[in-house]
């Protein structure tokens, strides 16, 4: 029966040999013992070796050595037989090997009193005697909880900022001109017409730009040249009276 310091551990062990793998309770890293050979596995392969050789030389020589090389081989076949099932011979080294496995890996390890972890020097507070578990390091704490300080407070800050201002409904105005959506400026993003709108003359209606007659009532959109001052009906368009001179 093997009893380990630390339940934490793999076995990695074959017939050709031993080797085990310790772990660290708290990070789980491991530590890996010598890889040991095991004296049985290599007498078996000897036998091996010779029983094929002998079987070898029973086939020039005739019957007694080949019986003499078949009951050779035949005790090989038995031999492996007992590795497979793992042999006492095996088994004994293997107890052994694990001793030593233990005994090489155990000073990498510190075993907590507070919680009974085995633990690694990584995962050892020297000062406090404690495993970083029940006593973590006080730079190492003092660090995480500043992060935890700083992220929470950018979440604080966050969640009362603002940072989009505008209109969540938009109107889209359509370019008289090219029909296309103009955006909301005075001019069409796409051919540059304006986009402002002119007071019908006659009846008031609001008239887009670029337009000639009103949409309500028909009227042309082109100014009077009537002038207020002398009466002279002067051209449309004319923004003084060819008369008196008046503004139109």
């Amino acid at each position: 029966m093997l009893h380990s310091f630390t339940r934490n551990h793999d076995d990695r062990s074959t017939n050709a040999g031993f080797q085990f793998e310790f772990y660290c309770d708290c990070c789980h890293n491991g530590f890996k013992s010598t890889f040991k050979e095991s004296r049985t596995y290599g007498q078996q392969k000897n036998n091996e070796r010779f029983g094929r050789m002998a079987s070898t030389i029973g086939g020039f020589l005739g019957g007694k050595a080949n019986n003499l090389g078949w009951a050779i081989e035949r005790g090989s076949n038995l031999l492996n037989e007992r590795f497979s099932g793992q042999s006492p011979e095996w088994r004994k080294e293997h107890e052994q090997a694990f001793d030593e496995a233990q005994n090489e890996i155990r000073p990498y390890f510190r075993k907590c009193p507070s919680c009974n972890k085995w633990v690694c020097s990584e995962c050892w507070n020297e000062e406090e005697g404690l495993c970083i578990s029940c006593a973590p390091r006080e730079a190492s704490y003092v660090a995480k909880a500043k992060s935890r300080a700083m992220q929470r407070n950018i979440d604080e800050a966050a969640d009362s900022a603002v940072v989009w201002q505008g209109k969540i409904e938009t109107r889209t105005t359509v370019c008289p001109d090219c029909g296309k959506p103009s955006g909301n400026g005075k001019f069409c993003n796409n051919c540059g017409a304006p986009l402002g709108t002119n007071r019908c003359p006659n009846c008031g209606a609001q008239v887009a730009l670029g337009l000639k007659f009103c949409g309500e009532c028909g009227s042309s959109m082109q100014k009077s040249g009537v002038c207020p001052g002398c009466g002279y009906e002067n051209q449309p368009g004319m923004k003084f009276c060819g008369e008196c001179g008046t503004k139109l």
